[in-house]
């Protein structure tokens, strides 16, 4: 009975034995199994997220290139709004011409702006009395240059100096080519009209459809300039 007690007591120990080798063993296959599995979701999860990010990028890059075009085609009116303003006055009418009409604008800015000193018309030798009385003069213009292509109609506003346009409006006019384009020059002042202000520059030019040019004061309203400009069709 002793030496089968002491069989069966060493069979159990040789099967504990088996059995916790075989698990000492394996736990190492089980871990790298899980690891590589581990491993193989952290890699599908990356490359998920980048295929998304990627197709995120493609739509990105379309709809920047589709819209840009879109944008740079509406942002570019048939008409322009042109003007020159010393003080502000032509610029506000200006700004409401091209609210109505939708139109782009332009400020035709000197190279050499214009001083208080420089507007006294009280001064005979001021600068603005002394080029006004001098129609060979053609002061630089400081702005960037425009292309008129595309344009259609320009509505070309100034102040009235001593009855007449600026000078700089017609080193403005000479400048570029009006061919198919109808000229509508404005005018502000405190009363004095346009005089032959569209006809010099008409002349000068030597291209383009002029209209009869209007004077505004520096308070009309969008109303008024809405008024004018559907009769002017």
């Amino acid at each position: 009975m002793l030496t089968i007690v002491l069989t069966a007591c060493g069979g159990s120990s040789q099967a504990a034995t088996t059995d916790t080798q075989a698990a000492e063993n394996s736990a190492p296959a089980v871990a790298e199994e899980q690891k590589e599995t581990a491993e193989a979701a952290e890699q599908t999860e990356a490359q998920t997220e980048e295929a998304q990010e990627t197709k995120q990028e493609e739509a990105a890059q379309e709809t920047a290139a589709e819209p840009a075009s879109e944008a740079s085609a509406a942002a570019h009116s048939d008409v322009l709004v042109a003007y020159f303003s010393a003080t502000g006055t032509t610029k506000g009418v200006a700004e409401r011409i091209a609210s109505v009409t939708g139109g782009d604008l332009y400020e035709i800015l000197a190279a050499q702006p214009y001083t208080e000193a420089d507007l006294n018309y009280n001064d005979n030798s001021s600068r603005s009395t002394s080029e006004q009385n001098d129609k060979s003069v053609r002061p630089e213009i400081g702005s960037d240059d425009i292309s008129l292509e595309g344009y259609t109609t320009i509505y070309l506003g100034f102040p009235i100096w001593w009855g007449e346009e600026p000078r700089i409006l017609d080193t403005f006019v000479e400048k570029y080519n009006f061919d198919g384009i109808t000229v509508i020059p404005f005018c502000t002042s405190g009363s004095s009209g346009i005089g032959r202000s569209g006809s010099n520059m008409e002349e000068l030019a030597g291209s383009g459809t002029w209209l009869q040019g209007e004077r505004f004061s520096g308070g009309v309203s969008e109303e008024e300039l809405k008024s004018w400009i559907e009769g002017l069709q």
